[in-house]
């Protein structure tokens, strides 16, 4: 609960506590001048105000010096740790130790760049911040800024062209598609025709549920079609579903690697020209001075940049 009283601080001058808590120090108007570089009389004037406000005289002339009285005591013992506080808020940039600080990221991305990106990430993270977790939560092309904008992600790994106003687009990498299927299911010879191509059925991944892609205009411009017996909008259960039936997949390079050592696919250069796509990093302009998200972003350009 909320319990500042903000009007209270209206009639506060910061200025005055760090007279008050110099006179303390020095036990002097002369010596407070000099070191706060005022004129005796600016700090006389700020004592007179000080006394005011607190209603208290605060400091008494002694053959010792100006001594405090016990409110004044009071004060500084409280008013110290908190100037101290609000120096290091005020003018200590923000740091951040991934060897000693605890601190949770959340990425956006889809499944198959978590299926081609997270290994290497988490081990590299892992064995030198080990104080960091990684939360994934899922996007695609058509919500990773809106994501971001939201702070629902921390930075939205993209395969989006599109930066919304806000947002950083850093573009890392550009992948390519390659089509796989399992040798137990198809014989096919490397590469692939255009002819075997659209011979056989075809899974696609689709984030929006339609039924053709950018791949199938390709074909239209040759008088080309193929059949797409399989829409869904997560790349996971593919290589199983080849692996069960004889059909065609068309995925981006990095997940078919890890997909062909795992379960055994073949590929192929696509039989049409699909342009290279670009991997990106996308985050808010927020953001962009804080040392922990500028740590990860670095992380993330290593290891995506292979």
């Amino acid at each position: 609960m909320n319990s500042i009283r903000e009007n209270d601080f209206i009639r506060v001058d910061l200025n005055l506590l760090t007279v008050l808590l110099v006179l303390h120090r020095e036990g002097s108007v002369s010596r407070a001048a000099e070191k706060l570089h005022l004129g005796q009389p600016a700090v006389s004037g700020a004592l007179a105000r000080l006394r005011q406000m607190f209603n208290d005289p605060l400091f008494v002339r002694t053959a010792r010096g100006m001594l405090p009285t016990p409110r004044a005591e009071a004060l500084i013992a409280s008013l110290s740790p908190m100037m101290e506080q609000m120096q290091q808020v005020l003018f200590q940039a923000p740091s951040f130790s991934p060897a000693q600080d605890r601190h949770l990221f959340r990425l956006g991305m889809s499944d198959w760049v978590e299926n081609w990106l997270m290994p290497d990430l988490l081990a590299r993270v892992a064995s030198i911040a080990p104080g960091v977790n990684l939360q994934i939560n899922a996007t695609d092309p058509f919500q990773d800024s809106e994501r971001v904008q939201a702070d629902d992600v921390d930075v939205a790994i993209s395969v989006g062209e599109s930066s919304a106003a806000g947002l950083i687009r850093e573009s890392v990498r550009q992948m390519r598609f390659c089509t796989l299927w399992h040798p137990g299911q198809l014989a096919l010879s490397t590469p692939i025709s255009i002819d075997q191509f659209v011979a056989h059925d075809h899974l696609l991944v689709s984030y929006r549920g339609a039924s053709q892609s950018m791949l199938d205009a390709q074909l239209a411009v040759q008088g080309r079609e193929r059949r797409v017996r399989y829409v869904t909008p997560h790349f996971s259960s593919l290589p199983l579903m080849l692996m069960q039936m004889p059909a065609l997949a068309t995925v981006p390079q990095g997940v078919a690697d890890g997909w062909i050592s795992h379960y055994g696919l073949s590929s192929s250069e696509v039989p049409v020209t699909l342009p290279a796509f670009n991997l990106s990093l996308l985050w808010h302009k927020r953001r962009d001075n804080d040392p922990a998200l500028q740590w990860l972003l670095a992380q993330l350009r290593v290891v995506m940049g292979g």
